[in-house]
């Protein structure tokens, strides 16, 4: 049995807690998601992709590609498609042709656009400022701490290639 293997099925302690902190990561993930979805359906009339791509477009003043916007949301460019043309009909985003690329166009938002999602914005951000209020600031500095830590050693890991 290889090495890797073996350390698999092993079942030390530390294996079952960081398996525990797994589970605890998305069941609070999850819920903080499922109660910002809920919110944006019925108070803006919108959905959590929708809101992530106009956040996508709002952090860039050139546009974004649709493939661009894809990579940087983690989804399929089918998904983005649907979205895209959904805000262009509400005349809250535009494509406009790349030039020298007949195939491609950037998506970016118009006026309207950038008025509509600064203020789903800030209505998102007191959304999680009261769904988090129960932490202090102290809680809130070492988990930060804690879960960049997490990510350096996670990309740390995959540029290693492992």
């Amino acid at each position: 049995m290889s090495r890797s293997l073996k350390a698999a099925t092993a079942s030390s302690p530390i294996s079952k807690e960081r398996l525990r902190l797994w589970l605890k990561l998305l069941k609070t993930s999850s819920l903080v998601e499922d109660e910002i979805r809920r919110r944006l359906r019925r108070d803006l009339n919108s959905t959590l992709p929708r809101f992530d791509v106009m956040s996508a477009l709002a952090r860039s003043q050139d546009g974004l590609k649709m493939s661009e916007i894809s990579k940087r949301l983690r989804v399929s460019n089918g998904n983005i498609t649907g979205i895209v043309d959904k805000l262009t009909e509400e005349g809250l985003a535009l494509r406009v042709a790349v030039p020298g690329d007949r195939r491609a166009s950037l998506v970016c938002l118009t006026p309207k656009g950038r008025t509509v999602f600064a203020q789903h914005a800030e209505i998102h951000e007191s959304w999680i400022d009261e769904i988090l209020g129960g932490l202090n600031a102290d809680d809130i500095e070492g988990m930060i701490r804690r879960l960049d830590h997490l990510t350096l050693k996670l990309e740390e890991k995959v540029s290693d290639g492992q």
